[in-house]
């Protein structure tokens, strides 16, 4: 076993909660040995496990504060270390000033996330645990929360180590023909491969597909609305986010900046964006508007594309139209039909030329949530339930990666492979066919 870096064994401390203040604050201390941090803060020795009332002390014995102190003796913690847990009273000051006090009797100030780092060198969290905490502690939604405490608790990366032990398995069997192709080994016949294999494509499918929901869970969605000025994309916005963030008039040109607001639709969290309507126009304002529309749409992860229902179904509008052309080939978008209610048509959703469409009425609310499930569908986001985990981009990367992988060795056993009863069974001896005169010998 390796020995840690020297700077990894130095004791560390941090204030563990928040800035600001509260009726509790926490200071954290981890490292090899704590006993002259302890007795220098709290004055005697602590039993394990066990909160103790005490009183806080500088370095001439006066009180800095008073709270709860709870050691957690190595390995037995967080971080594998033995970690001191000083809860106090929520003032930045005497947060400040216990925290000094343990850096007086040789602590450091821990980097960011170094309490989390440590308990991953450690052991006692795995990578994608460990960046769970993270997205535990930044997560928007009740369901990105949940989410990302089942990745913190293991599940994620207990699913994986599943598949890559079915897959090894896999491939020791696979192996096993090639090494000794004369034994009669039942279980390692090819349908039962190929049934292996259909099975862990299937797994992995569902794991992909829980992870895919988790990373968007974790990094959200951004959906840009753009479109003809005066087709209603503010108060689409206003429906979407249920609050009135934008103005809307008859006017058009009214927005003349992107207007931002995060909501959460089915648990995924969404920043929807209005613009200002693209336009030919000479006004300088209105230009840096549209500009910025542009530079949205840059960022953005779905477009939708307001115009209006009285347009015919089967043809757009020549704007309208220059719209979508101009848009980036790769990025998904829905074409919403507002106004309906004017047009006298029912709200629906459906396919028009290859393109998705949504018909809804921004006044009356009918069809915004065909638009919600739609806007969702198109950006490649299933519903979230509760066995989706939190994951990042590169994780989902990678099972695609492994799922790509999987998919040819499927192919090339469907088109490869001979049937077992036309192989050769090989001599191990000389490495050719058994047989009269040294030929093959077909089973």
């Amino acid at each position: 076993m390796t020995s840690r870096p020297e700077t990894q064994v130095e004791t560390i401390a941090a204030i563990a909660t928040p800035p600001g203040r509260g009726g509790v604050g926490i200071v954290r201390v981890s490292g090899a040995d704590l006993d002259a941090i302890v007795r220098g803060i709290v004055g005697r020795a602590l039993a394990p496990r066990k909160a103790t009332f005490a009183v806080f002390l500088g370095s001439r014995g006066e009180p800095l504060d008073e709270g709860l102190a709870l050691l957690f003796p190595a390995p037995a913690s967080y971080t594998g270390e033995t970690v001191l847990e000083l809860q106090g009273h929520g003032s930045p000051a005497a947060l400040q000033l216990v925290l000094a006090r343990c850096v007086e009797l040789g602590a450091r100030l821990a980097a960011p996330g170094e309490f989390t780092r440590r308990a991953f060198l450690n052991g006692k969290l795995d990578l994608a645990q460990a960046e769970s905490v993270a997205d535990l502690i930044d997560a928007h939604t009740s369901a990105a929360a949940r989410a990302a405490a089942r990745s913190l608790t293991g599940e994620f990366s207990r699913e994986v180590r599943a598949l890559v032990d079915a897959v090894t398995e896999l491939r020791m069997l696979t192996e096993a023909t090639l090494d000794f192709p004369e034994e009669d080994i039942e279980f390692v016949r090819e349908a039962d491969a190929a049934g292996r294999l259909a099975r862990a494509r299937e797994r992995l499918a569902g794991i992909v597909g829980r992870a895919a929901t988790g990373a968007r869970l974790n990094e959200g969605l951004t959906v840009v609305l753009v479109g003809r000025p005066n087709v209603g994309k503010s108060s689409v916005l206003n429906r979407l986010v249920r609050e009135e963030v934008a103005i809307v008039t008859p006017i058009p040109g009214t927005t003349r900046d992107t207007v931002e607001r995060l909501v959460e639709v089915d648990g995924i969290p969404v920043t929807m964006v209005d613009t200002a309507g693209l336009r030919p126009t000479e006004d300088a304002v209105e230009k840096l508007g549209i500009e910025r529309a542009w530079a949205a749409i840059g960022r953005a992860d779905l477009v939708l594309v307001l115009v209006d229902a009285r347009d015919a179904e089967d043809a757009l509008d020549p704007e309208d139209a220059a719209i979508l052309a101009r848009l980036p080939s790769e990025l998904p978008r829905v074409v919403v039909h507002n106004k309906a209610d004017l047009a006298g048509v029912a709200p629906r959703k459906g396919e028009v030329h290859g393109r998705t469409h949504v018909w809804i009425s921004a006044l009356t609310g009918a069809g915004m949530e065909l638009l919600e499930q739609q806007l969702l569908a198109v950006a490649g986001v299933a519903s979230v339930g509760e066995d989706t985990f939190i994951a990042r981009v590169r994780h989902v990367e990678a099972l695609r990666d492994a799922a790509a992988h999987l998919a040819a060795a499927a192919e090339h056993i469907a088109t490869e492979a001979p049937p077992l009863e036309h192989r050769p069974v090989l001599d191990h001896g000389t490495g050719e066919g058994i047989g009269s005169g040294g030929g093959e010998v077909w089973e």
